[in-house]
This record gives C-alpha cells, structure tokens and sequence, in this order.
C-alpha cells in the first residue's frame, strides 16, 4: 500500500512540472489578441458619383473602415467590395445601404440617390415594350382576361407547367367580377393600372388578405386597388417575370405578386404564378390585349368511325391504356380462375391513396370520334376482392365518354355509365355492359375513360379488370 501511495504523489508532481513547463514555454504574442472597438454608424461612409458617359449608371465608394463592405443598392442588387457600381435605369429616388464590417463588429448607414431619368435604352428586354407599347405609347397598353379561351384561369402542381388539374371554359366565370378586369401596364416611370370597377374575383384561401370573406368558394371581394403601383420584367435564370410593386397583382387575388411569363406576343399573355396560402398549387391566366379580336378558327373535327376496341390484357391489344393517378399493371395473374373468367392474366387496377388518387383512371383518346349509331355498348369483366374496405371506398365501376378536345373540362358533357357491384358479387368475376345506344346520336366524342372505385374521395382500392369490348 505506501509503494502505491509513494508512485501516485510521484506522479502527481511530474505533471505539475510538465505543465509549468509548457506555460512558461508560451509566447506572449501566442495569446488571444483583443478585438478592437464595434465601429458606429457615423464611421460608414461612402461617396456616390455617376459616371461620365450615363447618370444612371453609379459608382460608390467606401471610404469607410473594416476589412469588408457589403452594399445593398436599393434596385434589388448587391455587392461587396470598397468600389462597387450599380445600374438605375428607371427615374426615381433609391436608397443605398453600406455595411462595414471590422474586427469588433459591423454597422450600417444609407444614403438617398436620385436618378433624374429614365434612360430606356437601358431597358433592352423586348417584353417592355410588348407589354406596354414602348415609350411612346403615353397611355399605356390594357391587357384583360381572355374570357373565350379555355383555360383563360387554370391550376396544376407546382412541379408542372400546365394547369393539369382544372381549367376554366369559355366566359365560366362571367358573373364572378373577373372579366371586366383591366391592367394597364405604362413604360412611361413603368405604372401599373389595376381598375376592377368594384370587385374582384379572389382564390378563397387568399380572400382575406384583400379584405374578403373565408370559406371554401372563390368569393367576389368589393376592393378599391391601389393607385401607386408599378411593374418590372426580370429574369432569373433564364426564365423572364413581371413583378407588381407593393402587393398588386393582375386580376385573380392568389396572395402573389410575380408572374412567370410563359407566351407573349403584340396580343396575347399567359402567365403562371404560386399560391401563398397553397404552396403546391401553380395559377394560370391568359389574357389578350383590350379590343383585340382573335380570328375564327374553325375546329378541326375527326373523322367518325364505329369503334372496334378489345383488349383481354394478356395478348396484343389494339390501343394502349394511359393511367392517370393510379397504378396499373397488364398481363397481372388472375386472383380466381374461375367462371366467368378463366384468362391466366389480367389487369391490375388499383386506385392510390391520398387526393393524388382522387380522380385516378384508365383513359386512352381514339384517333377518330365513335360513331354510337353503328356501337353502342362497351363489355368489362371485373373482379373486386372482399379485402377492400368498401365503407371508404365505392364498389363502382364507371366508364365515360368523353371529348378530348375540351382538355380539362373533357367531364362536363361527358357520357357516364356507372355500375354497382354488390357484397354479393364480391371476390369473384362479374361481367358488366355499359349501354349507350340512348345516345346514339351524339357525335363529340374520341375518349374512354375507365375508373373503378368511385371518384373524390382519398381512399385506395385493388381491383382487377378484363376482357374489354367496345365493338
């Protein structure tokens, strides 16, 4: 025990040593060096002179101290460095911010720049004049809805660049105080005019931010626009804007004030723009220069023909399914070989979860319209098994026909024949007819659409298709 104790004291005093060693081997200038002193807004200074050959064009200097300046030059750019030199191509009053910063911290100051002129030569952009009529248009060019045009107000994903999942028929929003919206966009100090005569047509979870109603309808809000608007085309990253200043916007109220520009000619605009309070949403709008008259284009009709359609899911078919929001397998093995379906393969349906799934389908567009005087009637063999949850899910079987060339509104005169499959039915082959000889008539229609499951509601469901016909 005392050769313990004599071995632990002997080797505490070595590593006292040791440590007064390497203290007193540290230099003095090794220690940490005291910061200096914060410096103060009254040390930011600068100077700002245009240059010779452009007034619009600035160069600033710091002569400030710090080993860094960061300057913000109120026309939306920024640089650092002692010499900097900023572009105003636009007349008005901007303000400049200097930031220096030092070993004992940072400060700030501005300072106003006014710039006399505008100088539009440095406006290059040709979507100025475009949007506006140029300079020597001292009124300005009026812009309103393209209230004719399918689509003059759509909505997709944010991930597109097309309003997939609705878009506006021709004059569908007349009584909505949308369509006698006028935008006047003016080179001239580039105001923006926004006369709504009253009212105007707002996104119903944007509504309250210009004094509308909450609730589930897009609402007609009695709003007076600001009068000390202007507007700017940027582009960023190769993709060219119109920006609104102090939250305007160009019509339908989205909370948003940038405006992507997807087309633009003399005549006609569309645009695409965000949702505030719905961040994957992507908006819509085209618009046409006022008094402007789109020539009459007539509609290029397809030919009519009886259709002669089969696909039993296993061998060739004659067309090709397209799958919409919903998976789909072909050539899957058949869940009961048994009467009435006997097929080694199938299809696979099944409708996904989520309001992704919401309205999922198999559709596919003819190259001609159906004669429905020669066929009329469309056989399917489904197969719906027990293990779905059938008080969420509908045990419903539609077929649609549709006119493709209505885009996204193909459902509004669309020809729907729903069947209804009964517990009784459940986990076995059903065959099924969807009659459509009391609409022999018509001739619109190039599209079949096939959705199981029922439709606007998030609940998933597995189901197996075979042995279409429509001939």
């Amino acid at each position: 025990m005392k050769s313990l104790k004599n071995t632990i004291k002997t080797s505490i005093w070595l590593s006292l040593g040791l440590m007064l060693t390497i203290l007193g081997s540290c230099k003095k200038e090794d220690s940490m060096k005291e910061l200096g002193a914060a410096p103060t807004a009254a040390q930011v200074q600068f100077t700002a002179t245009p240059t010779t050959t452009n007034a619009n064009i600035i160069n600033f200097k710091s002569t400030s101290p710090g080993f860094k300046a960061i300057w913000d030059f109120g026309n939306g750019a920024t640089a650092e460095g002692t010499d900097a030199q900023a572009s105003y191509p636009l007349a008005g009053t901007y303000t400049v911010k200097l930031t220096i910063v030092t070993d004992g911290g940072y400060a700030s100051s501005t300072k106003t720049v006014v710039v006399v002129n505008t100088n539009p030569a440095m406006l290059t952009d040709p979507a100025f004049t475009t949007l506006s009529g140029g300079l020597s248009n001292l009124t300005g060019k009026t812009w309103v809805i393209d209230q004719t045009q399918q689509g003059h107000l759509g909505v997709g994903p944010i991930g597109s660049q097309f309003p997939d999942w609705y878009q506006a028929g021709p004059n569908e929003k007349a009584t909505n105080g949308f369509y006698d919206d006028e935008m006047t966009f003016n080179m001239n100090a580039l105001k923006y005019t926004y006369v709504n005569n009253g009212t105007t047509f707002a996104n119903a979870s944007n509504a309250p931010g210009i004094g509308g109603p909450t609730g589930s309808d897009d609402p007609t809000v009695n709003y007076t626009p600001a009068t000390n608007l202007t507007w700017l085309v940027t582009t960023v990253n190769g993709i060219k804007y119109i920006t609104i200043s102090n939250n305007g916007f160009i019509a339908y109220y989205l909370g948003v004030s940038q405006y992507q520009i997807l087309s633009l000619t003399d005549d006609e605009m569309w645009l695409r723009c965000l949702d505030k309070s719905n961040a994957g949403n992507a908006w819509y709008l085209k618009l046409i220069r006022k008094g402007y008259v789109r020539p009459v284009v007539p509609p290029v009709q397809k030919p009519m023909q009886a259709a002669n359609l089969t696909d039993d899911f296993q061998n060739t078919a004659t067309f090709n399914w397209t799958a919409e929001n919903m998976d789909y397998t072909r050539s899957y093995d058949n869940p009961s070989k048994f009467p009435v379906n006997t097929s080694a393969k199938v299809g696979y349906y099944e409708k996904r979860t989520g309001a992704d799934g919401q309205y999922g389908n198999l559709n596919v567009t003819m190259p001609y319209r159906f004669d429905l005087t020669t066929k009329n009637k469309i056989k399917l063999k489904v197969f719906f098994p027990g293990g779905n949850d059938f008080t969420l899910v509908h045990p419903t079987v539609s077929i649609k026909l549709q006119n493709s060339l209505l885009g996204g509104n193909a459902w509004t005169t669309q020809l729907e024949v729903v069947k209804t499959i009964t517990p009784a039915q459940y986990n076995t082959w059903v065959e099924l007819e969807f009659d459509y000889s009391s609409w022999a008539s018509q001739t619109l229609y190039d599209k079949i659409v096939v959705q199981l499951g029922g439709e606007g509601h998030p609940n998933p469901g597995i189901f197996y298709i075979d042995d279409f016909e429509f001939k």
